[in-house]
């Protein structure tokens, strides 16, 4: 007879070549270039090839110097959008965009030059291009390296020939469905920049100005002065008007009073002062007056305007009438607007309905062209000093202090913008276009509510901003962009609108890119003998540039093709409800009457843990590019999944450590899964769901609900609860309770015991199963364990080009019931593990297998005692102890549990001696004369193992 086998050399031992450290930093690089050898995108694709189609439209950046943690985490949500419907089974293509155009980059080459105005326009633009497409190149190398899959090899960029064309030809359909206007109106200008701005160009920062109070005097003599009141006539009268901006004063032109609101004529050592009625108190007080005087009349802003008021200006030779306008308001001031139509969109709209003259005398760089000796020449913000002084000399000035305030600011160079009035370019939001019903305002505000919103309050916030927004400023006063397609006659100066002429110079910017025009001239561009009506046909070219947000407002145009158009989702941060979200809009709904997304998603900002915006003058910013190399992309993309993104999001060092170790918990978790599949080959050992163990069958179950969960949240871009679920799952139910419980069962038991496959077979689909969930987030951990986890025949290379698992294949069907009582015994182990770990600290016993568990139920526990009675032969391994016995009634020394009412729980030291092979300790060891040192368990398994002859095969995995 054969000698006796090597008690431990029959043991299934775990192993694997799956390592406990990830070492991502130095892994993940090499696994993207096995990717790329590969090309694994072009593979996904192929695999999915057939599918329905889900098309996320990526939102453009700017390709202007490293990406930051905002950009890392916009892409990031992006490609767990993209990955998660691409394994749900969709044909989801992502291709990559940059806004390549505007005022970021050409004020990157005017520093590299050192100053503006160094070369020619068409140089300029030749080195727009080539810093544009050096950052282009980095942002693609930065983005592969966080794992996100894409078409990098043929990203759209805004300043690509095509893309160019696209953007020329959707201005010519505005202009000739009548949208577009030129007009001289007030806009947001840049001094700095020398450039009109949009809406979405400004952004608002705290900002100090001086805050005056000025007195006008009213004009007692002249045409109206019959009209004035009695009560005022004859006397020195003024109006007080409240102001932060000095530099205003010269271009104001009239008075402003709300036609509703009563105002008080308060006379005081002589004189008679105007406020309104409610803010008369606040404003004596900031004026440091200690009496209010004598109020002789009120009267309504309708009858001082009605009674054609005129007033003095406080140092020009120039009389300002008294106009009504709803838009004055009490919150602060005096009641009483000075109006200067050339400075304030309000102004002006008061201005046009008055005859007013829309005054602005300054140029591009903000300085006065006109006006005393005092300010002539000199810019707006220097002036204010100047002006204030001027204010007071003449008797005007009543108050000065300095006012902290939120302020528009250039949102490239952070300097304060004025409004001035300017010749420019605009789209009419109020006009109703060729062959349509409705104007564009109209018609973007209907669309609105066809798109999904996430969060919802996304619908209010966009349709608030296009109910209230001005006409669309589409001109700019720059070089590096798209050239607004506008020829001038040099006979009459008349504009050219043939349009089959103007859609000629598209097809130059589809061979050439928009540098066309400026290499060729007006008769090159134009089909040859294109003439104006008054016969001549010399034509001169428009200087201006379109708005960039124009630009990455076509990029839908651009990008989606056939049925790739609407998008399924845009997804951007929530500046963008007055940038792309809101250009994008007005966009789709001037040229293809609808809007170009069916879904818009909006992500939170990145702070630091003190609720900080990032920043390198603060010294707390994170790079996406610093994580990677000190934890790993896959541990930014944790980060990214964990938050709920939907609010401002925080990242510190301290969350990345946190981090860290619930990666490890997840990996560690399909290191053991993977350790004990070395010898398990899913065709030929898998068992059906029918033949698996009780407890295999509930946690598969288990696995089934969490599938069908994570799907749902996917589907619903709800990634936080994915990670979340995944980590509780595989920390709770897998590490402290499922593998804690079969590694009896995988280690002791023969190696094909089908015990043993049912383990390994419920270990595989979970493993399977999960591997698929996490996928989209951990993409580089995902294919790692890919490699090692046994597959069946067919399956793909990559788990990226598997799909999600399915919640139907995996569920056994027990009963819920069953599933219930499962759940039941699942409460009784953990107050029996509390009761061990009590057991252990009194040192009564060493480890949970020197334990005998003694149990009862009583009433308190409806069903359980039945149910611990029926399940005791499973006690054992569930609790991993020796032994259980559960008792017929609660006797003495069984303790009531602390967690489970109706429990009581006794631990005794297990009866019997300790097997040598298991650990387990039985009356038993020592009855079989062949191995007397191991227990009845043990027997069966040994003699399981001799008769087939495996015993010292290693398991790898």
């Amino acid at each position: 007879m054969a000698e006796p086998l090597e008690l431990k050399k029959t043991l299934n031992l775990p192993k694997t070549n799956f390592p406990m450290k990830a070492s991502l930093p130095e892994n993940e690089p090499k696994q993207l270039a096995a990717w790329y050898g590969v090309h694994l995108y072009e593979r996904i694709l192929e695999t999915r090839k057939g599918q329905p189609l889900f098309v996320l439209h990526d939102g453009p950046p700017y390709p202007t110097g490293e990406i930051h943690l905002g950009t890392g985490l916009n892409k990031i949500l992006k490609d767990l959008i993209v990955k998660t419907k691409s394994m749900a089974g969709y044909y989801a293509p992502y291709v990559p965009g940059w806004d390549c155009h505007g005022l970021p980059i050409e004020t990157q080459v005017e520093k590299e030059l050192g100053g503006k105005g160094k070369v020619p326009p068409a140089e300029f633009r030749k080195l727009c291009r080539e810093f544009a497409t050096r950052y282009v190149e980095q942002h693609k190398r930065d983005f592969k390296r966080l794992g996100i899959f894409g078409q990098w090899n043929d990203p759209y960029l805004t300043m690509s020939f095509d893309y160019e064309a696209t953007i020329a030809g959707a201005f010519l359909d505005f202009m000739e469905k009548g949208y577009v206007y030129r007009g001289r109106k007030p806009v947001y200008w840049c001094i700095y920049d020398s450039t009109a701005l949009a809406e979405a160009e400004v952004e608002y920062e705290d900002h100090s100005s001086p805050s005056i109070y000025v007195r006008y005097k009213l004009v007692q003599d002249g045409a109206p002065a019959q009209k004035i009141p009695a009560e005022l006539k004859g006397k020195n009268v003024y109006a007080i008007i409240w102001t932060t901006t000095p530099w205003t004063i010269p271009a104001s032109m009239a008075l402003a009073f709300n036609p509703a609101f009563p105002y008080a004529a308060v006379e005081s050592d002589g004189e008679v002062e105007i406020v309104a009625a409610q803010l008369e108190h606040a404003v004596w007080e900031t004026l440091g007056r200690k009496g209010s005087g004598k109020t002789l009349k009120t009267y309504s802003g309708q009858q001082l305007a009605e009674a054609g008021l005129k007033f003095q200006h406080p140092f020009l030779n120039r009389t300002v009438p008294a106009v009504l306008a709803d838009y004055v308001e009490l919150d602060q001031g005096t009641g009483i607007v000075h109006t200067a139509p050339g400075h304030g969109a309000d102004d002006f709209l008061t201005g046009q309905k008055y005859g007013l003259e829309t005054y602005a005398p300054i140029d591009d760089k903000g300085v006065y062209l006109e006006g005393l000796p005092e300010y002539k020449g000199k810019d707006v913000f220097a002036a204010n000093p100047i002006i204030v002084k001027l204010l007071a000399d003449r008797g005007a000035l009543l108050a000065n202090h300095p006012y902290k305030h939120s302020y528009p600011h250039c949102w490239r160079c952070h300097n304060p913008v004025i409004f001035r009035a300017t010749e420019q370019w605009f789209i009419k939001m109020d006009q109703t276009g060729k062959g349509r019903q409705k104007t564009l305002r109209q018609e973007a505000l209907e669309e609105i509510h066809q798109v999904k919103w996430i969060p919802a309050w996304g619908e209010d916030r966009m349709h608030e901003m296009i109910e209230k927004r001005p006409d669309w400023t589409v001109s700019r006063q720059r070089f590096w962009g798209v050239p607004i397609i506008v020829f001038y006659c040099q006979g009459c100066g008349k504009r050219l609108e043939d349009y089959t002429a103007l859609r000629h110079v598209v097809k130059w910017f589809e061979k050439e890119g928009a540098d066309a025009w400026y290499q060729h001239s007006p008769e090159e561009l134009l089909p040859r003998g294109t003439k104006c009506a008054c016969g001549a046909s010399h034509w001169r070219k428009e200087n201006d540039i379109l708005d960039v947000w124009f630009d990455s407002g076509s990029s839908h145009l651009a990008v989606l093709k056939g049925p790739e158009w609407p998008a399924d989702v845009y997804l951007e941060g929530p500046d963008q409800y007055r940038g792309w979200f809101h250009s994008s809009l007005l966009v789709a709904t001037g040229t293809r009457d609808a809007a170009p997304y069916r879904s818009v998603v909006t992500h939170g900002w990145t702070l630091d843990e003190q609720g900080r915006p990032m920043s390198k003058s603060l010294g707390n910013a994170l790079y996406p590019i610093e994580i990677c190399e000190r934890w790993g992309a896959d541990l930014l993309r944790l980060w990214v999944a964990s938050v709920e993104y939907q609010a401002d999001v925080k990242m510190s060092e301290r969350v990345m450590t946190q981090l860290s170790e619930a990666y490890r918990k997840i990996r560690n978790t399909f290191r053991f899964a993977l350790s004990n599949l070395g010898d398990f080959d899913p065709t030929r050992d898998a068992l059906a769901n029918a033949e698996l163990e009780e407890i295999d069958q509930w946690m598969l179950d288990r696995t089934a609900d969490l599938v069908k969960k994570c799907r749902e949240w996917y589907a619903n871009y709800e990634f936080h609860r994915v990670y979340h679920a995944i980590h509780d799952y595989c920390v709770v139910d897998l590490s402290a309770l499922y593998f804690d419980v079969l590694k009896d069962r995988l280690y002791t038991k023969a190696r094909k015991n089908k015990s043993r496959r049912s383990a390994q077979t419920a270990v595989w689909k979970i493993a399977d199963a999960l591997v698929r969930l996490a996928a989209p987030v951990l993409v580089f951990t995902a294919e790692e364990i890919w490699k090692h986890l046994p597959k069946t025949a067919g399956a793909p290379e990559s788990v990226h080009q598997a799909v999600f698992p399915e919640a139907v294949a995996l569920a056994c069907g027990i009963a819920a019931r069953e599933a219930e009582r499962w759940e039941r015994l699942a409460q009784v182990r953990s107050a029996v593990l509390l009761a061990l770990e009590q057991a252990r600290a009194s040192k009564a016993i060493g480890g949970g297998l020197e334990a005998k568990v003694r149990l009862h139920a009583n009433a308190k526990a409806p069903g359980l005692q039945e149910l611990l009675r029926e399940k005791g032969s499973l006690l054992p391994a569930l609790f991993i102890v020796s032994q259980v016995a559960v008792d017929p009634r609660e006797s003495d020394g069984l303790v009531p549990s602390e967690t489970l009412p109706g429990l009581a729980v006794k631990i005794e030291r297990a009866d019997g001696k300790k097997c040598e092979r298991c650990w387990n300790y039985s009356r038993h060891v020592g009855e079989n004369a062949r191995y007397p040192t191991v227990c009845e368990r043990c027997s069966e398994a040994l003699e399981e193992i001799e008769s087939d002859g495996t015993a010292g095969v290693a398991a790898n995995g």
